[in-house]
């Protein structure tokens, strides 16, 4: 007879809070929530050495910021910065931090050889960024082999519309696609794409490694894994809505007490997709929905597979409420919003797919289809600043048409550290939004600013640091970004201007 298993929301948490989060679901939503840096400086990475400046450049370790990334980062430009946060040339390191989004514009973010590790870190966002073959043998080595590690005191990470690749297995050097141990907790999956790999992920390192769980998988593709997906010790996760094609050895594998509720998930050609593997310390599984097509089951003397009479062993309550497709419409819609650049796509709950709702979206620059950088959500439109016209006060680098080209190499710097840049317009314009996208290397320069509408002098925004800055429509000829005040000569690449 199948056991039950109530698994209470912790810290306050409710089903009304996971709904307000939009296109969040799963776990994550729980214990206080994950928004990353929403809020937060927004600052843009090309190298390793970047990202680890903004991390060790804000005024405290929780302070928010969302850092988009373009380009490829790679052991060759990835070095140590010193400061109170704690990073590695070999890796990139969340240690001791929290409030953070790392994310990849629409012009492509690949993580070539090097891993992200997350360790005594919390409220933590990574989107739309492409890791490939992470080694823990051979070289380069870099974070124990996996793509993304997750490990001592970790809580609230969505990882979302990221692509997790290796090329072979452990004897090849590589490690995982995703690993959650030592005390990983409220954790959601969502929207990967995740192939070529010997192992899929472990939430546990050991049988004693009782303290993690409460992780959500959903709307994920797993193309051609052998096994681990994931290896559950002891915890509790929720699979829901993802597609599974070429299992070789083993898929989900909930052992040692370990709890997996499966729902509407589709496995294609695999073998033994769920059940308790390599050990008699059962797990428990509370199965429904889910297709198995070209499935084999092999049971032996260590192998306990569910199927192929697919009885569950639990019943197993969620405590946060998520929107179930139904089995028929999975494989589809996951092959067509799932992994990186898909506009952040995700399921519009009527077998069809929708834009993400940009709450700590991709590159808000990128023609709209990601959603917007401060987690107001929505497609912002269209760059109005392409093909307008621009003019500022002085030019110490650059030209005033080095804001408007949509080119982030480019930019513009006063000569000094204040000055005035504006774009304008033959004719009245609707204005909401603008983005102020700072130079790779001049990052977190832009201090004191206000945002002028030159027609009429009024003041529509003001504040510290570049970013995104949204304000009530205002039709205008033209629109001033004054910097009033900068930690060094400021540089400008891209002055966005939206109509909402």
């Amino acid at each position: 007879m199948p056991r039950t298993i109530t698994i209470f929301a912790l810290a306050g948490c409710s089903l009304a809070m996971a709904q307000a989060h939009g296109a969040l679901e799963g776990y994550a939503s729980l214990n206080g929530g994950t928004t990353g840096g929403q809020g937060g400086q927004v600052v843009y990475a090309s190298t390793g050495t970047e990202i680890n400046q903004a991390m060790c450049s804000r005024p405290a370790d929780d302070t928010p910021l969302i850092i988009y990334v373009t380009g490829t980062i790679n052991h060759g430009n990835t070095s140590k910065v010193s400061g109170s946060c704690d990073t590695t040339d070999s890796e990139i390191q969340f240690k001791r931090v929290s409030n953070l989004s790392l994310i990849g514009t629409g012009q492509g973010a690949l993580f070539d050889q090097i891993g992200i590790h997350l360790r005594e870190a919390s409220n933590i966002i990574i989107r739309n960024i492409h890791v490939r073959n992470v080694k823990k043998s051979g070289s380069p080595l870099s974070n124990g082999g996996d793509a993304i590690g997750m490990e001592s005191d970790v809580s609230n990470v969505w990882i979302d519309h990221n692509e997790l690749e290796a090329s072979g297995g452990e004897s090849d050097g590589y490690d995982a696609l995703i690993d959650m141990k030592a005390t990983t907790r409220y954790v959601t999956v969502s929207y990967n794409y995740l192939h070529h790999s010997g192992r899929g992920g472990l939430i546990g390192s050991s049988d004693s490694d009782t303290d993690n769980g409460f992780v959500t998988f959903h709307h994920n593709r797993y193309e051609d894994i052998d096994s681990r997906l994931p290896l559950l010790r002891h915890g509790t996760v929720h699979a829901y809505n993802n597609y599974y094609n070429g299992i070789s050895k083993s898929g989900m594998n909930p052992r040692i007490g370990g709890q997996i509720k499966a729902e509407n998930n589709v496995f294609e050609n695999a073998q033994n997709p769920i059940g308790t593997f390599y050990t008699d310390d059962m797990g428990f599984w509370d199965l429904s929905g889910n297709i198995f097509t070209n499935v084999t089951w092999l049971d032996n003397d260590t192998n306990h597979p569910a199927g192929p009479s697919l009885v569950s062993t639990a019943s197993i309550d969620i405590p946060y409420s998520y929107q179930l497709d139904d089995s028929d419409c999975v494989k589809d819609l996951v092959l067509a919003t799932a992994g990186v650049n898909t506009g952040l796509g995700e399921s519009d709950g009527a077998c069809g797919s929708q834009p993400g709702d940009g709450d700590n979206g991709g590159d808000p620059g990128d023609g709209g289809d990601n959603g917007g950088d401060d987690g107001s959500g929505g497609d912002p439109g269209s760059n109005l600043s392409l093909g307008a016209g621009s003019d500022g006060s002085s030019k110490g680098s650059g030209s005033y048409g080095d804001v408007r080209d949509g080119d982030l190499a480019s930019y513009w710097s006063p000569s000094g550290t204040s000055g005035r840049i504006s774009i304008k317009w033959s004719s009245a314009t609707s204005v909401g939004k603008v983005i102020i996208k700072e130079a790779a290397g001049f990052e977190g320069r832009i201090q004191g600013w206000t945002l002028v509408n030159n027609d009429t002098g009024a003041v529509l925004a003001s504040g510290n640091g570049a970013g995104s800055i949204s304000f009530a429509p205002v039709s205008l000829q033209k629109i001033n970004f004054n910097i009033q005040s900068a930690s060094a000569t400021p540089a400008v690449a891209e002055f966005e201007t939206y109509a909402h």
